[in-house]
């Protein structure tokens, strides 16, 4: 009984540590700094301006939506990372103009996201239609419903999702620690006790897909215990 239960509590560390982790960081500095120079989207505007990335804009997002759209060329910040002076929000903005440079100098570590986040979102899909469509082909062809297995099935594609975001994870760590890191060091952006602050931040956001692949599995396994 014991080792059932040290085996779920490993499996809840797993799947929900590396979230709740990421979130955690990211709200631990979020506490306003008005001794910044600017907020997130100002920084933003700024960088692009100094790396000359002239048609490169920067847009509010819905939140916890931050990204670079690598199609229209816009960097899409949440509201609280576009308006607020916070850690968080410079550490977010210049991990997501971190992406629009390396695209920009067309770096092959930039590529990634491209070609493998395509297939991540294609097995997610698939993992959301077995999840639905499973038990009813089991019992149109009237064969056996066996949860075990179908909740198995689920979690090998979350698995999948899981390995192809790690696929993109150079891309991510690119833009935290090759290009956000070190434009935040050269432009003094920051006091310098804050680094190691920021490392963390920039730690979480290049986690991020992983951690919310990761947790996406046990949300699809519950589904059909329900």
């Amino acid at each position: 009984m014991i080792v059932y239960i040290l085996l779920l509590l490993a499996l809840i560390a797993i799947f929900f540590g590396p979230q709740i982790w990421v979130k955690k960081v990211l709200k631990q500095y979020r506490s306003p700094r008005p001794d910044l120079p600017g907020s997130g989207g100002e920084l933003a505007e700024h960088l692009l301006k100094r790396y000359e990335l002239h048609d490169v804009r920067v847009e509010a997002a819905d939140e916890g939506r931050d990204h670079y759209d690598i199609q229209a060329k816009v960097v899409r910040l949440s509201p609280y990372v576009l308006n607020e002076r916070s850690l968080t929000s410079v550490a977010v903005a210049a991990h997501e103009v971190g992406h629009a440079i390396a695209h920009h100098r067309q770096e092959t570590v930039a590529r990634l996201r491209t070609r493998y986040l395509p297939v991540a979102m294609m097995v997610q899909r698939l993992a959301v239609i077995m999840l639905f469509a499973w038990p009813l082909l089991s019992a149109a062809l009237r064969l056996p419903y066996t949860p075990l297995l179908h909740g198995l099935v689920i979690v090998t594609l979350g698995l999948v999702t899981v390995f192809v975001q790690l696929a993109i994870l150079p891309e991510e760590w690119d833009a935290s620690f090759n290009k956000a890191l070190p434009m935040l060091k050269k432009g003094r952006y920051l006091p310098s006790q804050d680094i190691p602050k920021v490392r963390r931040i920039l730690t979480a956001c290049a986690m991020t897909y992983v951690a919310s692949a990761l947790m996406n599995i046990l949300l699809f396994w519950r589904v059909p215990r329900r």
